[in-house]
């Protein structure tokens, strides 16, 4: 039986602002396996990279985590001090963050923020074996050794965003949150750093946690889809019977919106606009959106189940 090394139980995740509280994350539970590949997808705003964040613990104000567990192992990251959290951080648990361009320091050398990462958890690592294991991680990503000495200004899009995936396996951490990896790449880059994602997935036998909003790259990267709508999981399941057969509307719309190679026609969106966090609306949250809404969805909001054995989904019209 195939070990879970992370498991998220009701995590809610909350904004103050003048206008009121947003609700962001709301009672979110899955559980992550060995070696798999799980993607979050949904629109901008659904509270993917906010779980991204909460998971990591570094929501900052006027953000704050309320409510939850999240379990590494046997360890409840929301429960661990500051300080045993900086040391989880990388060595077990590591985000690719989105925008690779704003996340390198732009007057370092790739090389040492690489060893400031190595060395913030093990200070007496000689400098030898720091170096040996800088040209490691180059090596793994696809990069050549001399890419260390460069600045990020240097490197292209799709290579400063092989860097934050060597930054975040540098110290082989059981789980993988990549943010958005392939966000402002054009295509032919974007299925380099995926594949260059599955290449070192697959070398370290971590779990990775694929946060995007397409699904055409969630059904050729990942095991299994987890579908999000206004901070809520909506559906839950693995990546070919999501595809045969959604079992929420908002999957169905999702994958609608897809381009097809054999039938042409006009680009297709989700009508409507998405819910709001901070005023949504009662009932089921897709149902203003919904073309298949019936008079209950407006009134119950519908309880997030397993409709299937592995298959989960908050619609009443599930089965």
């Amino acid at each position: 039986m195939t070990v879970e090394v992370l498991r998220v139980r009701d995590l809610r995740v909350r904004y103050d602002t003048p206008r009121g509280t947003v609700k962001a994350v709301e009672e979110v539970s899955f559980s992550l396996r060995q070696g798999e590949k799980l993607g979050l997808v949904g629109e901008s705003g659904s509270g993917k990279s906010t779980i991204a964040l909460a998971l990591m613990r570094l929501i900052r104000p006027p953000g704050r985590i309320e409510s939850g567990q999240v379990f590494l192992g046997d360890s409840n990251l929301l429960a661990l001090s500051d300080e045993q959290m900086r040391l989880t951080r990388f060595a077990r648990i590591s985000l690719v963050p989105q925008g690779a361009m704003n996340s390198l320091n732009p007057v370092m050398r790739i090389r040492h923020q690489l060893g400031d990462t190595i060395r913030a958890h093990d200070a007496d690592s000689p400098r030898q074996d720091v170096e040996a294991r800088i040209a490691e991680l180059m090596e793994s990503v696809g990069l050549r050794k001399s890419v260390a000495n460069m600045y990020p200004h240097e490197l292209s899009g799709g290579m400063k965003q092989r860097v934050c995936i060597a930054m975040g396996i540098c110290l082989r951490p059981q789980v993988i949150i990549a943010d958005e990896p392939t966000s402002a790449l054009d295509v032919v880059v974007q299925r380099q750093v995926m594949d260059t994602l599955d290449s070192v997935q697959a070398q370290l036998g971590a779990a990775v946690i694929l946060v995007g909003h397409d699904m055409g790259l969630m059904a050729q990267f990942v095991d299994r889809i987890a579908v999000m709508y206004a901070g809520r999981l909506v559906e839950i399941g693995p990546v070919e019977q999501i595809f045969d057969e959604s079992l929420h509307p908002y999957t169905r719309l999702l994958i609608a919106t897809l381009p097809s190679l054999e039938v042409r026609s006009a680009f297709r969106g989700i009508p409507g606009i998405a819910a709001s966090p901070l005023d949504p609306p009662n009932g089921c949250t897709f149902h203003p959106r919904c073309p298949w809404a019936i008079d209950r969805c407006s009134d119950e909001a519908p309880a997030y189940r397993e409709v299937r054995p592995g298959r989960w989904a908050a619609c009443h019209l599930a089965v």
